[in-house]
């Protein structure tokens, strides 16, 4: 709404900024940021994990994991039908969805690409 208000964003512009925004958040805060934000008793194991890897003692598939999978696709799908599938705005959230997606694989449990983010 208040990307809305500012006067020279187009309607696609707004939903391709939302969506991105968005996206750059939850990479942001579920997999680069590691540790606990409290003391917890598992004797410092989870200050090498992100807070993906946390999630759910590290199971696969779980309804916590799968709303925050589930939540950027809708998103951008939404996004898409209201940039009317513009060919600039749909790369943008395309690479915008596959940032956040690809990392919540279980493939990518643990792994730092590029050893960045390691320590």
């Amino acid at each position: 709404m208040i990307l809305l208000h500012i006067p020279f964003f187009s309607i696609p512009v707004v939903w391709t900024l939302t969506n991105v925004i968005h996206n750059l958040a939850m990479y942001v805060f579920l997999h680069t940021v590691k540790g606990t934000p409290f003391e917890t008793p598992d004797q410092g194991k989870a200050r090498l994990l992100t807070h993906w890897e946390q999630m759910d003692y590290g199971l696969q598939f779980t309804s916590s994991r799968k709303f925050l999978s589930i939540s950027p696709i809708v998103l951008y799908l939404l996004t898409s039908f209201y940039t009317k599938y513009d060919a600039a705005h749909f790369l943008i959230n395309t690479a915008s969805l596959l940032s956040v997606l690809l990392p919540k694989l279980p493939q990518f449990h643990g792994v730092r690409v590029f050893g960045i983010n390691k320590y």
